[in-house]
C-alpha cells in the first residue's frame, strides 16, 4: 500500500472514533498501557537496535533511548490520559434566536492528525492515546532513527485494536523516508492537521513546505532572569534544574540572564552546574565574577552565537543586564516564545515580567522544566505551541479539538 492510500484508509478509519463511548476508549488505553508493559522485554530489544545506530554523545542520544523506568512512565501517563474526562460533545454556548432556532456551539475532533517528529519513541504512545481519547485517528511520521522502536510500539498498539475489532489505521505509522513525509504535508482534503514536533529546522522544514494546516511547536530557546531583588537560594536549585534535569528537552534552560548588582551571587548560582560539567559561554562581566570558582575549561567566552541558541546539551550561556528592561529586550530578540522564568523576590518586577514576556509559559520563581503537559494535570502532550492561531502551550485533549455549530429549528425559512 503507497503513502497516500495509507493516508486515505486512515481518513476512513477516522470515522469509527465519531461514535465511540468513552468507556470504549478508556478500556482500550488501559490495555494498551498494560500490553506496553507486558512486551517490554521486545519494545527494549527495539530500541537497543536504534541506539545502536547512534553515537550517545549526540544530543539525540537521551530522547531516543527507553527504560523500563521510562515505559512504565509513558504506561502511566497513558492511563492518565484514559481517566480525564472526554473533551468531546462539549456544549461550549448556546443561544436562541427570535425566530425560535437554537444555535449550539458544540466541541468536535479535527479527523485526521499528522504527527511529524524525530528520535522521540514516547511520543508514539503520548499522540495516540490523546488522538484517541480526543477522537482523532493519528498519522505517525518518525524519523529514521527511532524506526525499530517506533515500529514495535504501533505493533503493539494495533494488536489491541484488533482484539477491541478497531480498524488499525486509526493510528497508521508511515514509512521513515523524506517521500513519506512529502506526501503527507501536501495530503489535503485527507489530512485534516499537522504538528511537527522536534527540531527548529524540521519545524521550519514543515512550516515552508506543508499545503496541510500546520501548527507549530516550537523549540524552545529557554532563557531565566535572575533579578536584582531574587533569592540565591531559590536560584541556585531552579537554574541548575532548568539546565540539567534533561537537556535534550526543550523546555531546558539555554540562557542565564543576571542583574549587575548581583554579580557577586554568580559563582553561587552556578556553583551546582560544576557537577555535571555544563560549559557556560559567558559575557565579560559574567566570566570575570565565575574566575577562580567555576572551573576554567568549562568556561568560555560568549560570541554572538551564544545567545538565541537551543543547546539541547551540556552548554548555556550567561548574560549581564543593567536592569529588566534590558533582560526583557534581550527576550523579546532571542526567545522563541516557549518558556521564560524570572527569579525574583519584587512583586514589581514579576508583575513586569509577566506582562511584557510574549512566550507560551511565563514563570516566577519555578523552574522551567514544568511546561509539560502532564505536570500542567492534563494527562500528556502532543507538544508545546508557541504560535497564538488555535492554541499555546501544552497541546493536550482540549488542544486537539475544534469545534462546530448545531442549529435546530421547527421550519423556519429566510425571507430576506
Amino acid at each position: 500500500m503507497d503513502v497516500k492510500e495509507l493516508l486515505i484508509q486512515a481518513q476512513i478509519a477516522s470515522r469509527e472514533l465519531l461514535t465511540m463511548e468513552d468507556r470504549r476508549i478508556k478500556a482500550i488505553l488501559h490495555d494498551t498501557a498494560d500490553a506496553m508493559i507486558r512486551n517490554k522485554e521486545e519494545i527494549l530489544a527495539a530500541n537497543a537496535k536504534d541506539l545502536s545506530r547512534m553515537e550517545p554523545e549526540n544530543p539525540k542520544y537521551d530522547r531516543l533511548m527507553l527504560t523500563e523506568d521510562r515505559l512504565q512512565g509513558i504506561a502511566e501517563d497513558m492511563k492518565n490520559v484514559a481517566s480525564l474526562p472526554s473533551p468531546l460533545g462539549k456544549l461550549i454556548s448556546r443561544t436562541s434566536r427570535p425566530n425560535g432556532m437554537t444555535i449550539q456551539k458544540v466541541s468536535v475532533p479535527f479527523g485526521v492528525i499528522g504527527i511529524i517528529y524525530e528520535a522521540r519513541p514516547n511520543v508514539t504512545f503520548d499522540v495516540f492515546s490523546l488522538c484517541l481519547k480526543s477522537g482523532n485517528a493519528c498519522i505517525l511520521k518518525g524519523g529514521s532513527d527511532a524506526d525499530y522502536s517506533n515500529k514495535a510500539l504501533v505493533n503493539i498498539i494495533h494488536q489491541v485494536l484488533t482484539k477491541y475489532q478497531i480498524n488499525p489505521a486509526i493510528c497508521t505509522l508511515l514509512p521513515p523516508e523524506r517521500e513519506a513525509t512529502t506526501i503527507l504535508l501536501n495530503a489535503v482534503g485527507i489530512v485534516d492537521l499537522i504538528i511537527p514536533r522536534g527540531s527548529s529546522t524540521l519545524i521550519n522544514f514543515v512550516r515552508e513546505h506543508a499545503q496541510v494546516p500546520v501548527i507549530e511547536t516550537g523549540a524552545g530557546i529557554c532563557h531565566t532572569y535572575f533579578d536584582k531583588d531574587g533569592d540565591t537560594e531559590k536560584g541556585k536549585e531552579i537554574i541548575n534544574n532548568a539546565k540539567t534535569r534533561r537537556v535534550s528537552v526543550c523546555n531546558a534552560l539555554d540562557c542565564l540572564l543576571i542583574h549587575t548588582e548581583r554579580l557577586d551571587d554568580l559563582p553561587v548560582l552556578c556553583t551546582k552546574l560544576k557537577d555535571s560539567e555544563v560549559i557556560i559561554y559567558a559575557d565579560e562581566k559574567a566570566m570575570t565574577a565565575l574566575q577562580g570558582s567555576y572551573p576554567a575549561e568549562l568556561l568560555q567566552p560568549a560570541t554572538p552565537e551564544s545567545f538565541g541558541t537551543e543547546f539541547l546539551d551540556y552548554k548555556m550561556s550567561i548574560r549581564t543586564v543593567e536592569n529588566i528592561e534590558q533582560a526583557l529586550d534581550h527576550i523579546a530578540a532571542y526567545s522563541s516564545r516557549h518558556s521564560e522564568c524570572i527569579i525574583s523576590e519584587s512583586r514589581e518586577a514579576i508583575l513586569l515580567f509577566e506582562r511584557s514576556v510574549d512566550a507560551a509559559c511565563v514563570y516566577a520563581n519555578v523552574s522551567t522544566t514544568f511546561t509539560d503537559g502532564a505536570q500542567f494535570g492534563l494527562g500528556a502532550e502532543i507538544g508545546i505551541s508557541t504560535q497564538k492561531l488555535h492554541t499555546r502551550g501544552p497541546m493536550a485533549l482540549e488542544e486537539l479539538t475544534t469545534y462546530k455549530y448545531i442549529i435546530e429549528g421547527t421550519g423556519q425559512i429566510r425571507n430576506k
